[in-house]
């Protein structure tokens, strides 16, 4: 019996044009492209968070959508003239008191103003504030009738509301990518929402630092950290020329104006890193070590505890800044193109004058009452990935939170421009 072969009814006898060569296989669809897998972090780690973490801001819950805090005022007032021998309204001025107006010694004799060295009629004050010194009184006189009231600053801060979504859907939801997002994880929808995460972080961080009060009808925005330096705190705007231009005086100059304001012995810098060089190139031939003072109270007087969150520090006319770059600043997509080139902050406990309790300068309060706390929502809508809401086929990820910072002793903090 002869075979024939395996070729059904109408089928032809292979040729030497049906065949593919194995170099046509891998060279064409059906070869495995080469792919590299790994994620690179072009600009490395974005995140720009942790600020607040770092200068000791503490949390704290809130119950009212507006947050009061209270300021104590100087323990020693000034009399304010308006104009030339014009008094300004509500004046802390009683009978008696004497004024140091330049360097003249003047008595107030409950009417008009007295040259107390020569007892003649002081006129020609010029408009501005000069300090009471102390009183005078004759023998056998009664005690003034008119006494002083401490004075206290009330301030208040309204919150922030802030959301942020992101959405998939279901077939999305399954779909494995070219891209391992670690521990061999392929599916790039997991990206995208870690991402979507970390921005609302990062914004819910700056708009703690740049939040303005809101003339938006119907939007409330909190007072942000650098808008209360702006409104009641020291802003040098010549920071970067002086530095560069005068060197170790950029810094003298502001150690001036802390004195004035009773400021902590201690620091932190929050700079971009310019200004992190330029300061490195000014102390360098100061001191030996690089700058590097002995006093590391901030950090339990430990160097290496300084050195190891990355702070360099320096001291300079009794003060210890403890100088730190900050991501923030540097990132040309958010504030590196700025004007902000920096801030000093007291790493201190500041006292509230109405309840005498001691608290750090920066305060993040966010909403919370009886358990549910608004300080980070996030839950899901959809039907997917174990969201049964509605029926949509999708899932979307929600985040929000209702926040505010709050700025203790904002004359005691400087913006560096």
């Amino acid at each position: 019996m002869a075979l024939t072969g395996g070729l059904g009814a109408g089928q032809n006898a292979p040729t030497i044009d049906s065949y593919i060569s194995l170099a046509d296989l891998l060279d064409g669809d059906l070869g495995q492209p080469d792919n590299r897998s790994a994620l690179i972090k072009t600009f490395g780690d974005q995140g720009i968070t942790g600020f607040l973490k770092m200068v000791g801001a503490t949390k704290a819950q809130a119950v009212q959508d507006t947050v009061t805090y209270w300021e104590e005022g100087r323990l020693h007032a000034q009399v304010t003239f308006s104009g030339v021998d014009t008094l300004a309204v509500d004046q802390p001025l009683r009978a008696n008191d004497v004024l140091l107006i330049g360097e003249d010694r003047v008595f107030y004799n409950g009417t008009s103003f007295v040259d107390l060295a020569a007892g003649t009629a002081f006129t020609g004050i010029a408009a501005g504030s000069y300090p009471i010194v102390g009183n005078l009184y004759a023998q056998g006189t009664d005690q003034g009738s008119a006494y002083l009231e401490s004075g206290v600053q009330k301030r208040t801060n309204d919150f922030m509301i802030m959301k942020e979504t992101y959405k998939v859907t279901g077939s999305q939801a399954t779909n494995i990518g070219w891209v391992d997002l670690g521990n061999g994880e392929m599916r790039w929808y997991l990206k995208s929402e870690g991402d979507t995460r970390k921005r609302f972080v990062d914004k819910r961080e700056m708009m703690m630092l740049l939040g303005q009060a809101s003339g938006v009808t119907g939007i409330t925005s909190g007072e942000g950290y650098f808008a209360a330096i702006e409104d009641r705190g020291l802003v040098d705007s010549d920071f970067v020329t002086n530095l560069t231009t005068n060197g170790l005086s950029a810094i003298d100059d502001i150690i001036v104006e802390l004195d004035k304001q009773g400021a902590t012995s201690e620091y932190a810098m929050y700079v971009n890193r310019a200004v992190d060089l330029a300061i490195d190139d000014v102390i360098a031939g100061l001191y030996s070590g690089g700058g590097l003072a002995n006093a590391y109270g901030a950090f339990n007087n430990d160097k290496d505890m300084a050195v190891e969150l990355g702070f360099k520090s320096f001291g300079r006319g009794g003060y210890t800044f403890h100088k730190h770059d900050w991501k923030l600043l540097n990132d040309p997509t958010l504030l590196g193109e700025g004007s902000f080139k920096g801030v000093m902050i007291p790493m201190a406990m500041v006292a509230d004058a109405k309840t005498g309790d001691k608290s750090p300068a920066l305060e993040m309060n966010y909403k919370a009452s009886n358990g549910y706390s608004r300080e980070m929502e996030h839950w899901l809508t959809g039907s997917v990935l174990g969201a049964r809401t509605n029926g949509e086929d999708a899932a979307q990820f929600n985040y929000r939170s209702e926040c505010n910072l709050i700025t203790r002793a904002a004359n005691r903090h400087v913006l560096l421009k």
